[in-house]
């Protein structure tokens, strides 16, 4: 009884230090991995975070690269990490909702592993053809597809990526079957496309927009609700009568599992300002990602509802990554 006592006073004496602590949180530089290369969108949306987060409260966040095994490597790093508020992660659909349902064994707890502190944004895809593709519609894809199936080559990032994922969706939704090219990148999909060696890429509207905008590839559809706000000219899959593919890459903060909740709500209300900013939600929009924000149960309930919804569809098309 003795030591139960000292256990539930030493616990009680915890809880009344956490939030005392975190009134004065930060106490010293805070690390956001990011399991993507410098450069890319998962990056710059990090960066512009991590900048208007320096300049608004007079943190120092030090950003840190960290890709390789489709951003488990991050992961792994970040969960692993002392639950104290200063190893965060930028999370995307892509890893905290697919990895857990393609890969066989990790090394960490993709599921349970983490805690949420809120959502930043979300972009939809865009079906991109070249410029002088026979292809004028989504309809006219669909066409070709039933009329030679698996003869329309369909390139996407990667193996289980979003994409990837969009495709399967598509297939179910109207019957067609496409072959599909995963590639590393639009860097290695982009001069294949152009060069007719596939005839589709799913990319997401913030790495197509400026090719799109340049006139090397034309634009067929987005998988969002509404038309996107830089790509108002391409319809929506719903809008072309193809139903059921709606799916978005959501971006956002989380913390390893354990962090006190003082700490999360803190990083919850930081964010949710930040995206409140007009300089930082233009950067956002200008680059064809949506708002979100929200409480962090929200972003939690959303990655959750998104790993109920693929899990079938992962298992259906046996989709494996090791």
């Amino acid at each position: 009884m003795k030591f139960i006592s000292t256990c539930l006073v030493a616990a009680t004496a915890i809880a009344a230090v956490w939030p005392a602590a975190a009134q004065t949180y930060p106490e010293r530089p805070i690390r956001i991995v990011v399991p993507f290369p410098a450069g890319g969108g998962t990056d710059s949306l990090t960066r512009l975070i991590a900048n208007a987060a320096n300049t608004k409260y007079g943190w120092t966040i030090v950003v840190e690269n960290k890709p390789g095994a489709g951003g488990n490597l991050a992961l792994e790093t970040v969960a692993k990490s002392k639950p104290d508020g200063y190893t965060l992660v930028m999370a995307q659909t892509d890893n905290v909702v697919l990895n857990p349902l393609l890969y066989k064994k990790l090394s960490y707890d993709a599921v349970n592993g983490f805690e949420p502190l809120g959502m930043i944004a979300k972009g939809a895809a865009v079906l991109t053809v070249k410029a002088d593709s026979p292809y004028k519609t989504l309809g006219d894809v669909v066409a070709a597809a039933k009329g030679k199936p698996g003869g329309v080559t369909f390139a996407t990032p990667g193996t289980g990526t979003v994409a990837h994922m969009i495709l399967q969706l598509w297939e179910g939704a109207s019957g067609v079957q496409f072959t599909h090219v995963p590639y590393r990148g639009v860097a290695q999909a982009l001069p294949d496309l152009i060069g007719g060696q596939v005839e589709l890429y799913m990319g997401s509207v913030p790495t197509m927009q400026g090719h799109i905008d340049g006139g090397k590839v034309r634009g067929l559809g987005v998988t969002s609700g509404q038309r996107s706000g830089v790509l108002k000219n391409v319809p929506t899959f719903t809008e072309a009568g193809i139903k059921g593919v709606e799916l978005a890459s959501v971006w956002g903060l989380m913390a390893p599992a354990g962090t006190p909740a003082p700490v999360v709500e803190k990083w919850n209300s930081v964010i949710n300002e930040l995206i409140a900013q007009p300089d930082v939600r233009q950067k956002i929009l200008d680059t064809g990602g949506e708002i979100v924000g929200g409480s962090a149960k929200q972003m939690k309930e959303a990655y959750t509802a998104d790993r109920a919804r693929l899990a079938p569809l992962i298992q259906k098309s046996n989709i494996t990554l090791d």
